[in-house]
């Protein structure tokens, strides 16, 4: 089997096939030759201007408003992570090939992942250069890379077109975006040959999650195929499950003070398998709109055209709500900050209420919405899709929508969504604030 398709390939910990090693090639000998889906109109995905936070960053460093401190242990990893106000307890560690530079990657040294709800980092243990996918508001996922060697000017260098080819594909949902997998993993790294590989999302039961990955912190008797690795190769599928279940120390696998942190916080993990579908989603309802609208060409769309958009939109919008996740078995409790710091982050209602709240004990969240809806990409979402998601979401929580799809949230879970979104997301459409003026009458 070629190397290319036995790595599971992260832009940051987001795996497809084998892009980064391409990515690497593209980046640094070809650049922008050659071709690149979306690149024509209406989407325009080489050429469109982006202002996604790490062109902003770049921004700031071309006109030397701010820069990037270097350190020897990790080069630029933490002044990034600092710029990008990424939580060093958002790290996660993945032990699988999964970077162009694979040959560093082992499980004694794997490579660590950090995320914000924008931006996606990784960083090779005495690796080249730091990886990044970076969400802009429009064009959802933009490649970059960052040259590790200490610099006067340190760039973020803009990496398309090869990395495209792995990362618009079926778990992208076609278009530029993230994904997660999970793998019977040898020990060398590398896939184990003729096994199947499990692409990660909320709606993944944990028993086929993070195969290929560290994973710290406690879940109960449930299991999943984290922390270790195939110990038969005829039988690549029989893993010991239970050694690698209820994991919070990582010193018999790797050396902590290599890295950042010593935890691969398994609530970090959730978090990373809701965002990463969810941002994948987004982009997918951006883009089909902006087709349709760009195929009637100022006419009212026809049907075929409204389907266009309002299938994603729909798929956004069950998402969004976690109408099809997969619940636990038991409670999960992480090991790290990451927990505490990621709820603070999010706005509160007068009740004290916010959608990073975590449950953590059949579910993920406390209140089952996506904090993403306070996102720029979110908000870009281009009409009609986003008032039709609007419309439909209040449906659902007002109760006037009872289909069994969404027969998970109960009504206290309807309301208290309903309260949280009214009292802290601006820009909410027109039909919202006139619900919210009769509750109040």
């Amino acid at each position: 089997m070629p190397i290319a398709k036995q790595l599971s390939v992260i832009c940051y910990g987001l795996l497809a096939t084998a892009g980064w090693a391409s990515l690497a090639q593209a980046q640094i000998a070809v650049k922008n030759q050659g071709y690149v889906p979306f690149s024509d109109a209406p989407i325009n995905y080489r050429t469109h201007p982006v202002t996604d936070p790490v062109a902003k960053l770049q921004e700031l460093l071309d006109h030397g408003t701010v820069k990037l401190d270097y350190e020897p242990a990790h080069g630029y990893l933490r002044s990034v992570l600092e710029k990008l106000q990424i939580p060093i307890s958002s790290q996660t560690l993945v032990f699988s090939k999964t970077s162009f530079q694979y040959k560093k990657i082992t499980p004694r040294t794997p490579r660590a992942l950090y995320f914000n709800d924008d931006v996606y980092i990784g960083q090779v243990h005495d690796g080249k250069v730091i990886e990044v996918v970076s969400f802009d508001p429009m064009q959802g996922a933009i490649f970059y890379i960052l040259d590790e060697r200490k610099s006067d000017h340190p760039v973020f260098e803009r990496a398309e077109l090869d990395c495209t080819q792995c990362h618009i594909a079926a778990g992208t949902r076609g278009i530029p975006g993230v994904l997660l997998r999970s793998i019977y993993t040898m020990p060398t790294g590398t896939q184990a040959a003729e096994t199947a590989a499990f692409i990660t999302s909320q709606q993944s039961a944990l028993k086929d999650r993070w195969g290929g990955w560290y994973v710290t912190g406690t879940h109960g008797s449930q299991t999943h195929m984290g922390n270790v690795v195939v110990a038969d190769k005829d039988n690549p599928e029989q893993l010991d499950r239970a050694a690698g279940a209820n994991v919070t120390d990582l010193r018999k696998w790797i050396e902590p003070a290599a890295y950042l942190t010593g935890s691969s916080d398994i609530v970090a993990h959730l978090v990373l398998a809701h965002q990463t579908q969810m941002h994948n989603l987004i982009t997918l309802t951006n883009y089909q709109t902006r087709l349709a609208m760009y195929a009637a060409g100022g006419n009212p769309l026809s049907d075929d055209q409204r389907k266009q958009y309002e299938k994603p939109a729909e798929e956004l919008l069950r998402y969004l709500l976690f109408a099809n996740e997969a619940p636990f078995e038991s409670a999960v409790k992480g090991d790290s900050a990451f927990t505490h710091e990621f709820a603070a982050h999010g706005p509160r209602d007068p009740k004290g209420r916010s959608l990073r709240d975590f449950d953590l004990g059949s579910r993920i969240f406390k209140y089952p919405c996506s904090y993403l809806i306070y996102s720029e990409a979110f908000d870009n979402i281009p009409e009609p899709a986003k008032g039709y998601v609007y419309h439909r979401l209040l449906e659902i929580l007002t109760g006037r929508e009872q289909s069994p799809d969404f027969a998970k949230l109960t009504g206290e879970d309807r309301r208290a969504i309903l309260e949280i979104l009214l009292a802290t997301k601006p820009g909410l459409p027109e039909e919202w604030k006139k619900y919210r003026k009769g509750a109040i009458s």
